[in-house]
């Protein structure tokens, strides 16, 4: 049993997404208090236990990809 939170980190999903498929019924949760409990199980048979978002590679206007800018400035602090 994990909690919302939990939950969320494991969809990549915001808390508020999950309790939200839990009022829909789209996933199944125990209340304890106030707080849902969700079984693991139940988030796999949702089908986003391991489906983390990918951001699109940003293109410059000519079609470029962008150059990563924060692993440049971590090389050049690296090398001070």
């Amino acid at each position: 049993m994990i909690t919302v939170p939990e939950a969320a980190k494991r969809t990549g999903k915001n808390p508020e997404t999950v309790r939200r498929w839990i009022r829909e019924g789209k996933l199944r949760s125990r209340k304890v208090g106030t707080q849902h409990f969700i079984d693991e199980a139940a988030l796999a048979d949702l089908g986003q236990a391991t489906v983390i978002p990918r951001r699109r590679a940003e293109r410059t206007t000519t079609g470029e990809t962008m150059p990563n800018f924060v692993a440049a400035l971590r090389r050049s602090r690296q090398t001070r």
